[in-house]
């Protein structure tokens, strides 16, 4: 897409996450600081949307995982990750994102590698700290997520790989998981996209070690949290993708109420926005959905949402069949 055609399809989809009952979201990578611009335009009004809190461009190695894309920054050697860090602070950043392995979605990588020195890393977390912003990282094998939890890394996002000894310390030192168990289970999603052959066998053949490593984490302790590695308003076996990737971790052990706080709570306590969102009380903003069934008794019911408020203002309402524009 060009800047024009992306400014346009991002403008819908904001729209499409609030209206699916999205009223907060944090980006880890977004193309050519679009997500700037539509921060700004949802906060003066012009455009219907969720709060944003964003990384900005994703650091990452030459030729690194996602290097292809607009949604991130090449960086090299501890100065010029220190420079990326403080860029994408510059331009506006709530949170720093860094690709420390490989993924599924590189064709010429494995999710096994390692893609920072230790110099590297050590950089990129100590001058966002010293910036006051907190860190996650995309990571899938145990030996890299277990250096940068002792270099002060605050979220794991994927963790594909994790190991008893990992999980432990990573409750230790308060390190959160983003799991996006969607990503290694979503065959019919990748059918629908037309994704290569070679990235489904990739992403799929990880998803039983994925499952696992979810657990392991949950038994350690580790804070869970709610992230679906792809637009929340999606289609996804029958739901929209934010409210499959909470069934999916509540299917895999944290249980319905546990679930609704990864959704809620969770996320806005490690944003540090837990002043003003995250729950229902005197003072906060009024972020409120309304369903028929129970979401603490079954995850399931986020799939009944039938009116939406954000900031005390109605902004879908299935009675009447209103939503806002």
């Amino acid at each position: 897409m060009n800047p024009h055609e992306l400014a346009l399809y991002m403008a819908d989809g904001a729209r499409r996450t609030l209206l699916c009952g999205v009223t907060t979201v944090r980006c880890v990578a977004e193309k050519d600081h679009a997500d700037f611009a539509l921060r700004r335009a949802i906060a003066a009004g012009r455009v219907v949307g969720p709060r944003i809190f964003t990384a900005g461009r994703a650091l990452v190695c030459t030729g690194g995982h996602g290097h292809e894309s607009g949604d991130t920054m090449e960086c090299d050697g501890a100065d010029g990750f220190r420079r990326g860090v403080r860029s994408q602070v510059k331009a506006g950043a709530d949170l720093i994102k860094v690709m420390i392995s490989g993924g599924i979605a590189g064709e010429h990588e494995s999710i096994h590698t390692r893609q920072l020195f230790t110099d590297e890393l050590r950089a990129v977390i100590d001058t966002a700290h010293a910036w006051g912003r907190r860190v996650t990282a995309h990571a899938g094998p145990a030996p890299v997520i277990a250096e940068a939890v002792e270099l002060g890394l605050d979220c794991v996002e994927h963790g594909y790989q994790l190991t008893p000894e990992v999980v432990a310390r990573m409750a230790e030192r308060g390190t959160a998981l983003v799991p996006t168990l969607l990503v290694t289970r979503c065959k019919e999603f990748f059918d629908e996209l037309g994704v290569p052959e070679w990235m489904q066998c990739r992403s799929l053949g990880a998803g039983p070690r994925h499952l696992e490593s979810f657990a392991m984490a949950l038994d350690a302790g580790v804070e869970v949290l709610l992230g679906s590695d792809m637009p929340p308003f999606w289609h996804f076996e029958g739901t929209n993708a934010s409210v499959r990737e909470l069934e999916y971790m509540s299917e895999g052990g944290i249980g319905p109420a546990r679930a609704l706080y990864a959704g809620t709570l969770g996320p806005i306590r490690w944003l540090g926005a837990e002043a003003d969102l995250g729950t229902v009380e005197t003072g906060k903003y009024a972020d409120l959905v309304a369903m028929d069934a129970d979401p603490t008794a079954e995850t399931s019911a986020f799939r009944g949402i039938r009116w939406v408020m954000k900031g005390g203002r109605v902004v879908r309402d299935d009675r009447s069949g209103w939503s806002a524009q």
